[in-house]
């Protein structure tokens, strides 16, 4: 994290290396009117894409009395020219969020642009993967129960007020695969005891949760609509499967691995040993570098890229062409081999240094690369014109 990014001037209240040092993933953090949002969504936002972007599920859930809407009760066909069944019905829609119910717009990293730059900066200020959703409440309805999630979230207030009740952990840092759902009686019990934090979020609030903490929400005298900038942090479970998935391929190679167990075998006990000791041996020389940015590069998504600007600017490629590199590609080399969200391209030794000046993330003349080696970097989609 470097520099006063979105974290540190829009999201939290205290300075950075406190959130750092005695918040992140330890403790919920509530921070009152640090930005105005209106540039990132709004009511506006809500209305113009659940009305006129054609979204399809699951782009959009439904929830009330804690229970989320079966999908064909507010979708339906496309109509004329579009063989699709299940977008997004307006007016279904109106008429249950005039009945109380909470409409969960999902993945708008993917559909509305303010937000997926801002997700996209913020993924890349923390290191860990980013999604957001929004969620517009009636007043004095509330979506879900009391629940925890298995990722970290901001939750930014941007227009009307919600009631937050958030409790501490009954599992702390849950896994993926540790949902609440696992652990119902307990998340019930511990909703019944004094609360950790019972506050009204207000435009401008921020709450900071890590994964796991209770809390449950409910609109009050507006409508309520709120982000959720979901963090999937990474983990050092997530670093034991890694190592593990690339011992075990190593043992592929191993021939005593490979040898079938002796006639009549009727337990493991006669070799668990070797394996043991094998496996041990596997996972300390394992190296995940590689396959841990690969699977970080996947997580994401770089930066949207127009088709038919990017033709214009191969197409009017000059000497004083401006370029830049694409935002969010997660680009690294690994010796004379550029890897990026989009594939990787390999270079000879001369094209190194051009290509290396391009990851400080600068604009440069396509004369001072050289416009073999931009043409090839803009028809791969890792170069943009610097204006886009």
């Amino acid at each position: 994290m470097k520099g006063a990014g979105v974290l540190e001037t829009r999201l939290i209240d205290v300075g950075l290396e406190k959130f750092a040092s005695e918040v992140w993933g330890r403790t919920a953090l509530l921070s009152r009117g640090v930005s105005d949002f209106s540039d990132v969504f709004s009511a506006g936002a809500v209305d113009e894409l659940i009305s006129r972007r054609g979204l399809r599920t699951p782009f959009l859930r439904v929830a009330k009395g804690g229970s989320t809407l079966p999908e064909s009760s507010f979708t339906s066909p496309a109509g004329v020219g579009a063989t699709i069944s299940d977008q997004l019905d307006d007016t279904a829609l109106w008429r249950k969020f005039s009945d109380g119910a909470t409409l969960v717009l999902q993945a708008l990293h993917r559909t509305w642009d303010p937000v997926q730059s801002f997700s996209t900066q913020l993924s890349t200020e923390l290191g860990h993967p980013v999604q957001a959703n929004a969620y517009i409440t009636p007043p004095q309805n509330r979506g879900f129960d009391d629940h925890y999630d298995v990722h970290d979230v901001f939750v930014l207030q941007i227009e009307g007020t919600k009631r937050w009740i958030i409790h501490e952990p009954v599992h702390v840092d849950p896994l993926r695969s540790q949902p609440w759902t696992d652990r119902r009686s307990e998340v019930a019990e511990a909703a019944q005891s004094p609360a950790y934090i019972d506050t009204v979020l207000e435009p401008g609030d921020v709450l900071y949760l890590p994964r796991g903490w209770l809390h449950a929400a409910q609109a009050q005298g507006k409508v309520s609509i709120h982000l959720t900038l979901g963090v999937h942090s990474w983990t050092r479970h997530a670093l034991a499967e890694q190592l593990a998935q690339v011992a075990l391929e190593a043992l592929c190679e191993d021939p005593p691995m490979r040898g079938t167990l002796p006639l009549g075998v009727d337990g493991p006990e006669g070799e668990i040993a070797l394996v043991r000791e094998r496996l041990a041996s596997a996972v300390r020389e394992a190296d995940i570098t590689s396959l841990f940015q690969r699977t970080r590069r996947g997580q994401g998504r770089p930066a949207p890229l127009g088709p038919v600007a990017q033709l214009a600017a191969v197409q009017g490629l000059g000497s004083g062409s401006l370029v830049r590199l694409r935002d969010a590609l997660e680009a690294r080399f690994e010796g004379s081999r550029l890897s990026t969200r989009v594939g990787w391209l390999d270079f000879p030794e001369t094209d190194l240094p051009s290509v290396k000046r391009l990851l400080d993330g600068g604009e440069y003349l396509a004369h001072d690369l050289g416009i073999e080696l931009v043409e090839r970097l803009l028809r791969a989609g890792v170069l943009v014109p610097a204006e886009q």
